[in-house]
């Protein structure tokens, strides 16, 4: 969902960050911005928060040394794009991004359930716009998870849906091998 807040169209990342910098918006209220337009994101449901969690000790374990695993924090892509993924693994340390949000990430983990259409298409779109390699959205709707890999201007050549008896290993970390079950409530 949109939210209509006065201001030209569309809005760039400057603009948002001045807003957000300005107490525009209330503590608590979670929006990013996503091809110039502002979302209002929906509250997190218990289900949402407890594969969060669970996803965290796992990426966590992967990616510890020589990445930075990012819950819920922006991703500076393009003029008019800051959105907030659920995981961004980039390189390096959180305190390199001390000036600015990264600009890119080695995988985009979206956990989605009312925002399905949101985070396959808008951001989904936009991910591989920006060249993120991989994408994968914890479809908690159907209880899969949806592998996108091979962006191709602004679109992913390659797509698997897997469920729960599938195993999958992250292109970054092809020794990892994770069970989908374990993403999945």
């Amino acid at each position: 969902m949109s939210i209509s807040i006065p201001h030209h169209e569309p809005w760039t990342r400057e603009d948002y960050e001045r807003m957000v910098e300005r107490g525009a918006f209330e503590p608590g209220d979670r929006f990013e911005l996503v091809e110039g337009i502002v979302y209002d994101m929906a509250p997190q449901n218990s289900w949402h928060a407890a594969v969060v969690g669970r996803l965290t000790k796992i990426l966590v374990s992967i990616y510890a040394g020589d990445c930075c695993v990012r819950v819920q924090t922006p991703l500076a892509l393009g003029t008019n794009s800051l959105p907030e993924p659920d995981f961004a693994i980039v390189p390096g340390d959180d305190f390199d991004y001390l000036q600015s949000h990264p600009t890119t990430a080695i995988l985009i983990i979206e956990v989605a359930d009312s925002s399905v259409y949101h985070d396959r298409e808008r951001k989904g779109w936009l991910y591989a716009r920006g060249d993120i390699q991989e994408l994968w959205i914890v479809n908690l709707i159907d209880k899969t998870l949806e592998v996108y890999r091979e962006p191709v201007q602004g679109s992913y050549r390659s797509r698997m849906v897997l469920r729960s008896s599938d195993m999958i290993s992250p292109l970054s970390r092809p020794e990892a091998v994770i069970a989908v079950r374990d993403l999945l409530p």
